[in-house]
């Protein structure tokens, strides 16, 4: 299993729609992220800022992250969800959240 982090920031017009979407995620998503091996999915709100954490069970990552950018429905979410979202300065090309580096875990 392996911990990801990352982070994103949240446009604060669009806190409201943000919510509402998050308050009611489409069950096809949900069997999505479940199908691409992500467990333990969570978001957090700070100041404006949303962090993401997960854990990954699966073999290949890129594979299974390259398989859930391909579902339509997938993609149909993301729609709703990156217009409410603004890209930091040192997201990677290709990415819409920023990753972070695990510096310490105790179970």
């Amino acid at each position: 299993m392996h911990r990801y982090g990352s982070v994103i920031r949240l446009r604060p017009e669009m806190e409201a729609r943000y919510r509402e979407l998050h308050a009611a995620v489409w069950p096809e998503v949900l069997a999505q992220i479940s199908a691409s091996n992500i467990r333990n999915y969570t978001i957090f709100l700070r100041d404006g800022v949303l962090f993401s954490y997960f854990e990954y069970v699966g073999e290949d990552f890129a594979g299974d992250m390259a398989r859930m950018a391909q579902d339509p429905t997938t993609q149909q979410w993301w729609q709703l969800t990156d217009p409410c979202q603004e890209r930091l300065p040192e997201t990677p090309d290709g990415e819409q959240w920023a990753p972070m580096e695990e510096v310490f875990h105790v179970d």
